[in-house]
């Protein structure tokens, strides 16, 4: 298994595919975007697949979340997810993307075997959208939930950041867009993985602020510690449910005690928490032709020095140096 000191075992994947975007959303990377990772560099499709079998058959890890960057520009994208369902046992697969592109690739990735998206979607209004992800996508990422929807890939959870000022008051707008259509709603604090580095905590709309404003306008009932086990979001039912809504308050409310997840980056670096400094390479062994108990055992010592919590919630924080795009959520 994959344990660290503290008891907590991880059997939850995030799989960084690539750390391009065709997105530049303001909360994550400047207007021209970044230095992309050289070619060599990232990982190839034989070897994310040989990652994720040792994982999932020596390590104990259940669960894949396919990351980027946006997954969907990877172009071995469906055969790497069709390679991953063949293994046994067999991992849950999901994807989080921005939804460019996914009204085209929603029936191929579920016939290739992925089971459900997570998709980001930050406001309603297309002005909004332009100015926040500096492109003019919004209906490609609208279709692109309709197509996962219609193509079973479910539940749809839709991502939304809310900034102060900028769309802080489309909560229950967006709540109510998504009940409508059945998507799973999860609101998420904005966290320090900016590549600008310019996240302040005053900017930053907290978990019980979104709450508040919902609760004006629906009736929310908690669901509990018990449902919730190791998944970052709390979750509320919505006038009663079958509907609810979620909240991942990742900087007022963290949720290390119960984390469950270990993260591999596009260029083969393992990361135990998603604010370490910290990383443990696994592409030099991998290439120089290690073996997969040689790499299971390097993967279970960079799990063991997995500190008790991310201190996202200390004065004293530092970001990690890699922005959220380079990680993988």
């Amino acid at each position: 298994m994959l344990v660290d000191t503290y008891g907590r075992v991880a059997t939850d994947l995030r799989v960084s595919l690539t750390d391009r975007c065709n997105l530049r959303c303001t909360y994550c990377m400047p207007a021209e975007g970044l230095d992309w990772l050289p070619k060599p560099e990232l990982l190839t499709a034989d070897e994310i697949v040989r990652l994720i079998r040792i994982a999932v058959t020596q390590l104990g890890v259940r669960e894949i979340r396919f990351t980027g960057g946006e997954p969907l520009l990877r172009r071995d994208l469906l055969d790497v997810v069709g390679r991953v369902a063949t293994l046994q046992p067999r991992p849950q697969m999901s994807l989080t993307t921005n939804g460019i592109g996914l009204a085209r690739l929603a029936v191929p990735l579920r016939e290739a075997g992925l089971d459900r998206v997570n998709v980001s979607l930050d406001t309603l209004v297309p002005e909004r959208f332009r100015k926040l992800a500096r492109r003019d996508r919004l209906a490609d990422v609208v279709a692109g939930l309709a197509a996962a929807d219609a193509a079973g890939l479910r539940p749809v959870k839709v991502n939304a950041v809310l900034m102060r000022g900028v769309n802080d008051d489309e909560a229950p707008e967006l709540l109510r867009w998504c009940l409508e259509r059945g998507y799973e709603l999860r609101f998420i604090e904005q966290m320090p993985l900016d590549a600008q580095h310019r996240w302040s905590r005053d900017g930053m709309v907290t978990a019980a602020e979104i709450l508040d404003s919902l609760s004006a306008v629906f009736d929310l009932a908690p669901e509990g510690e018990g449902l919730r086990g190791s998944a970052p979001a709390e979750s509320w039912l919505v006038d009663g449910g079958p509907g609810r809504v979620g909240a991942i308050a990742s900087v007022t409310r963290p949720f290390c005690g119960s984390c469950d997840r270990t993260r591999l980056t596009a260029d083969g670096q393992i990361r135990n928490c998603l604010f370490a400094r910290e990383e443990s390479d696994l592409r030099t062994p991998l290439r120089a032709g290690a073996t997969d108990e040689e790499i299971a055992e390097q993967w279970r010592a960079a799990m063991w020095t997995k500190k008790a919590g991310a201190g996202i919630d200390d004065l004293g924080f530092l970001q990690p140096s890699r922005p959220m795009s380079a990680i993988g959520g």
